[in-house]
Order: C-alpha cells, then sequence, then structure tokens
C-alpha cells in the first residue's frame, strides 16, 4: 500500500528516476536526451535542494514512485537558480557530441529562470511540479499530493499556486482540471493553470 509522506535527501535519486521516466509529456523520456540527468537537473533536484519542506514523496515501502515539489515564492526561487543552482551545474551541460534534438534549447531555458516569471507571478506565486509513475496513477494519490501541498501553503499565508503543463499531456491537463486549478493561459505551448489559496 503506497503512503505520502515529506521527502527527506534519501529519495533524491528516486527523485531523477521519476523525473526521467515521466519526463516526455508523462512518458519516459530515458535516452530523449545526451545526459539522463538534464530534466531533473531542470524540473526536480533544484526544488528539493532550494526547499525540501514543500516536497513529498508516494512511497511504495520501498522507494519513492511519485513526488510533488514547489517554491512558494517563484520570485526569490528564480533567482536563487539563476545565482545558485545553474551556475554549479552549466559547465557539466556544455555541448555534448551526442546532443538529442531539443537538448541546447532547454539547456538555453534553463539558464534563462526568468521564464518562470509570468504575468501571473504576483497573484500566483507558488508553482509545483507533480509526476507520478505509471503504477501509482488512478489511485487517487495525485489528488492527496496537491491538497497535501495547497494545505501547506494556505498554512504559510500563500496567495496562489500555478503551474504549466505541455500541450501533448492531456493526461496531466485533465488532471489539474480535476482537482481544482483554473486555466489562466493556453497556447500552442500548453497550459498555465492557476489555483487561489
Amino acid at each position: 500500500m503506497s503512503s505520502i509522506r515529506p521527502y527527506r535527501p534519501a529519495d533524491l535519486d528516486d527523485v531523477y528516476d521519476i523525473c526521467l521516466r515521466t519526463g516526455d509529456s508523462g512518458a519516459d523520456a530515458t535516452g530523449k536526451f545526451s545526459r539522463d540527468t538534464l530534466l531533473a537537473d531542470i524540473y526536480a533536484a533544484p526544488y528539493v535542494r532550494h526547499d525540501p519542506s514543500l516536497a513529498w514523496v508516494v512511497d511504495d515501502g520501498r522507494r519513492a514512485i511519485g513526488y510533488i515539489i514547489a517554491t512558494d515564492d517563484t520570485r526569490a526561487f528564480t533567482r536563487w537558480f539563476r545565482e545558485q543552482w545553474w551556475p554549479a551545474l552549466a559547465d557539466q551541460y556544455a555541448p555534448a557530441p551526442n546532443e538529442k534534438p531539443g537538448e541546447r534549447e532547454l539547456i538555453a531555458s534553463a539558464a534563462r529562470p526568468e521564464r518562470m516569471l509570468n504575468d501571473d507571478v504576483d497573484a500566483y506565486p507558488a508553482h509545483l511540479h507533480i509526476d507520478l509513475l505509471p503504477e501509482t496513477q488512478g489511485q487517487g494519490v495525485g489528488r492527496q499530493l496537491v491538497e497535501t501541498l495547497v494545505a501547506e501553503l494556505r498554512r504559510r499565508g500563500v496567495a496562489g499556486l500555478q503551474l504549466t503543463a505541455g500541450a501533448a499531456n492531456a493526461g496531466a491537463i485533465a488532471f489539474y482540471e480535476r482537482v481544482g486549478f483554473d486555466v489562466l493561459h493556453r497556447d500552442e505551448g500548453g497550459v498555465t493553470f492557476g489555483m487561489a489559496l
């Protein structure tokens, strides 16, 4: 039986694995880029490093098989990512001889964390990432993870929470609508959702 618990540093390898195995619009992204660590180094690991108190995992009794991670202040997180997180990693993501399509653009986006500062950042200052391995989906734990995060953000007095789902990730888009997020913007790249807290 799976349970939700706070993230622990020992979960970091599992977080990398989950991010990779769900990183292609919910499908496995293994081999999609020349380095399988790239997605997690941008979209998962910095969150558990910056504020591990806003990270929870789904534990199946052996390992983490899903997570929700967040920041309660996207502006502060963006500064930290630009000044501390990415500079420590950027050299290892110098152009690789076996670079895959889209990899250079993804790395360039990491060097521009201001991309997170959309027009809604002040009304919805928190943002999240949630990823569940296939065996975790459909059991209600995704909703429980969102509810856990929302309760903590409300306790902290955060005004709102947002996220963006890629246009190709139809399952995620449907999930966010079911758990109470409203569509803020929609374009060819994806859908930005918000929840007032």
